[in-house]
């Protein structure tokens, strides 16, 4: 039946190359293309030599660098092994081939424009950077060390530039890999669901192990060559424990790289989602993703440059920053406490996140194929078969923290100090493990507030929006009382650790907070893969549905795309989490740095000052303003979008009847030029603002003699931005992804199912909360990291 349908009237699917019109030039980067002109022989030589040079380096520097960069190397053999693995699947029929390589050549071709864009503006601030340093002044253990105004700006902005490529790098893996797995997946759920559930797994496993290796083995190679370049620890140079500050250029340049790819992605994405919904499914009633709407593919594109691309830059900043500041306050406690040997408390959350990639590896080789067919059982959907693997993670990742502890965090000062730290990884174990609970009980169809907001849909448009809006603000309550507690309780078993300052102080509270970021973090690559399952299923949805296979196989393409949705906002929700207390470490880095550079103690931020107050009261605005800016350019997109699609419908009416053939290469091109253009505003109020406040109130406090309320005012604004990010964020996050959700339920048949009235009233919602969980929340995530990095990093101007 199926064949003699599609023997009828679609002429456009018997041609090749059907989608030859936003196919562009090879996207494959400069690096790789000048590596592939290399004789072979040469090649490995080069490599070797590399990477001698890299382990002389960490041998040079600690055993404990050499272990990080032994587990990098063995998690680059298993990445690859995943590829391999992949890539080695069949990619079905010629049609399904036919609309990946469409789907791929747009992605590859925006990302280039896109990176392109992003680079030019890292360039320019990196010299703006440089010309900061060159004038700024110089900290009293810099100049003790010999660290002249010079060499700490080259090495600030080599820092910043090797951050923003790495991050770019990790946004490239997550794509390359998302535009060929698809395909992949698409073929296999024609023989089974439990194959297409493992390739879309794996392939997002292989993103994830790159990213997290790559944000790991960037910091320990920055940290090995400025402790082997500037000689520390010798006579007369700089002390190991002021080292991490140097490094925190690469977070500024990873954040500042993720937020624009984040923006535009998202922008992209969401516009061509909400176009191609508006006209497709309610105007014209088509199914999702038909191949008679002009706006799919890019919307297709769009999943692997949004959420691909983009979370992937994401988290590698995420971690990379998590890192330097946790580096940062251990090192600072060590420094206070007269720790002998300081490396332990330096390098550990290196070490945690080696083991994070020992540990997520084993979790994404647990979800195994099976040989049955047809539909995953009710029993074991694939929700349960990731969260499965998901405990076996934690498992181990309790295992391997508590073992860390007690090899790097023990001293003779304080014996049962290790434990105390170890019961604070276990504090953001827990923390990582509620998020991801709380995350799916608000956006998972299977419990109460999906179906409720479902439910509202069959009383119209405006009460689904009521219903979506209200769950998002009901859905902030737990997520913040489960990071209250998770602060105040690692502060406290930090604080009672056992370590004291000369004068008898406890000071391992702020290093507590920083473990149990450390503990909240030691799965994220499998988190990260949960997360790239997401839009792979979806793709692969879509190509099913655009080369019009049985319907058995859009049901298993639905399934794996309703748990990919679900999946996709559990991510979001661990993001914020851990920017939270991510931002929180950075915050209290941002004051001893303050108080080195002044010489002035700088302990706390008295918002009963006017100057303070209204520094927080922007930091709260600029969320809002930024979330606004994001919001308004994917609806300024989409307008765009549904106004060339509606043109299309009318002048081509054959597009219906199979007839006439969409131009999809117009849509393309619609979001590809509108994103980068929309991208600028939002993300220049990101980093301009709080240079031109901390400036401004610098000049003012110069005036009234009061020398450091310009940083101060910083400190504000930073402070209440953190909180109103992460509230906002958690709203966006979840009223969009409950909203998608709720449409899907309807989808599967609830409540008069796909074409009822129920159906175009959640429709609408989704729509809404498209720019919600994927342009604005997401890139509040980064937003508020890169807030906190460019204080660090700019610091000396605000004084």
């Amino acid at each position: 039946m199926m064949e003699s349908e599609m023997e009828k009237g679609r002429p456009y699917q018997e041609k090749p190359r059907t989608f030859s019109t936003v196919r562009s030039k090879s996207s494959i980067p400069l690096v790789f293309r000048v590596l592939m002109k290399i004789n072979p022989r040469a090649l490995i030589v080069l490599l070797l030599l590399v990477v001698c040079g890299v382990f002389y380096l960490g041998a040079s520097t600690s055993p404990i660098i050499v272990f990080v960069f032994c587990i990098c190397t063995l998690s680059l053999f298993f990445s690859l092994y995943l590829t391999k693995w992949v890539l080695a699947k069949d990619e079905g029929p010629p049609e399904m081939s036919e609309i990946s390589d469409a789907i791929r050549d747009g992605a590859e071709g925006f990302f280039r424009t896109q990176y392109g864009a992003i680079s030019k503006m890292a360039c320019i601030l990196a010299l703006v950077i440089l010309f900061i340093y060159l004038f700024r002044t110089t900290t009293p253990q810099q100049e003790a060390s010999g660290l002249g105004r010079t060499t700490s700006a080259y090495i600030t902005v080599i820092a910043f530039l090797l951050g923003a490529v790495c991050s770019g790098l990790a946004g490239y893996v997550g794509m390359w890999v998302s535009v060929r797995a698809n395909v992949r997946v698409s073929s296999a759920a024609r023989r089974s669901a439990r194959e297409a559930l493992q390739i879309a797994v794996r392939a997002g496993g292989f993103s994830a192990i790159v990213v997290v290796g790559m944000a790991v083995f960037g910091v320990a190679l920055l940290y090995a060559t400025f402790y082997v370049w500037l000689g520390v620890d010798s006579p007369d140079s700089m002390k190991v424990t002021d080292l991490p500050l140097l490094l925190v250029g690469y977070g500024f340049g990873a954040s500042f790289v993720a937020l624009f790819a984040q923006l535009g992605g998202g922008i992209y994405t969401k516009a061509a989602d909400v176009g191609a919904d508006l006209v497709g499914k309610v105007e014209q009633g088509i199914p999702e993703d038909d191949p008679r709407n002009p706006a799919v593919i890019a919307d297709l594109v769009g999943d692997n440059v949004g959420d691909c691309a983009a979370r992937g830059a994401d988290l590698f900043e995420s971690i990379a920053a998590e890192i330097i500041s946790a580096m940062i306050l251990g090192a600072t406690m060590a420094q206070r406490c007269k720790i002998e040997d300081p490396s332990g408390f330096i390098l550990f959350p290196l070490v945690v996140h080696s083991f994070d990639l020992v540990v997520s590896s084993v979790g994404i080789l647990s979800i195994r194929g099976t040989r049955d067919s047809g539909l995953i059982s009710p029993i074991e959907d694939p929700m349960a078969i990731m969260q499965k693997g998901y405990s076996i993670t934690i498992l181990l990742a309790v295992l391997t923290f508590g073992g860390s502890t007690r090899w790097l965090l023990y001293t003779e000062q304080a014996p049962t100090a290790w434990f105390n730290f170890a019961l604070c990884g276990l504090v953001g174990i827990i923390t990582a493990y509620a998020f991801v609970w709380i995350s799916k009980y608000y956006t998972d169809y299977k419990h109460e507030p999906v179906r409720l907001l479902a439910l509202s849909s069959s009383t119209g448009h405006g009460t689904n929006i009521i219903a979506g809006v209200s769950l998002g603000m009901e859905a902030t309550a737990l997520p913040v009382l489960v990071i209250s507690v998770a602060i105040i309780s690692a502060f406290w078993l930090g604080r009672t650790c056992g370590l004291v300052d000369e004068l008898g102080n406890p000071t391992g509270g702020l290093f507590g907070t920083a473990v149990a970021t450390m503990g909240m973090l030691s799965t994220a690559a499998y988190v990260l893969t949960m997360d790239m399952f997401g839009p792979i299923a979806d793709n692969a949805g879509g190509i099913v549905e655009m080369s019009q296979q049985p319907e058995s196989v859009r049901e298993i393409t639905d399934i794996l795309d309703a748990v990919g949705n679900t999946t996709k906002a559990t991510t979001k929700g661990f993001a914020i989490g851990s920017a939270a207390l991510a931002s929180f470490l950075l915050f209290s880095a941002y004051m001893d740095e303050v108080a080195a550079f002044a010489q002035l103690p700088f302990k706390e931020v008295d918002i009963a000052i006017p100057e303070v107050f209204v520094g927080g009261l922007l930091g709260s605005m600029l969320i809002f303003l930024f979330s606004g800016w994001a919001c308004s350019a994917v609806g300024r997109t989409a307008q765009e979008v549904v106004t060339e699609v509606r043109r299309q419908f009318i002048e081509r009416p054959g597009i219906m009847d199979y007839k006439e053939k969409p131009d999809y290469g117009r849509c393309v091109a619609i979001v590809a030029s509108a994103s980068l253009r929309e991208m600028i505003k939002p993300g220049a109020l990101a980093i301009l603002s709080p240079m031109a406040v901390g400036i401004i109130f610098r000049i003012l406090g110069h005036a009234t003699g009061q020398p450091l309320l310009g940083a101060k005012v910083v400190a504000s604004m930073l402070m209440f931005a953190t909180v109103t990010g992460i509230l906002m964020a958690l709203f966006l996050n979840t009223s969009g992804g409950a909203w998608d959700n709720a449409k899907k339920y309807i989808e599967t048949g609830a409540l008069g199912g796909k074409g009822s009235e129920a159906h175009k009233a959640a429709i609408t919602g989704d729509t809404v909360g498209d720019p919600f969980k994927d342009t604005a929340g997401p890139s509040i995530h980064v937003l508020i990291k890169m807030l906190a990095t460019i204080t660090l990093v700019m610091a000396p101007i605000f004084l």
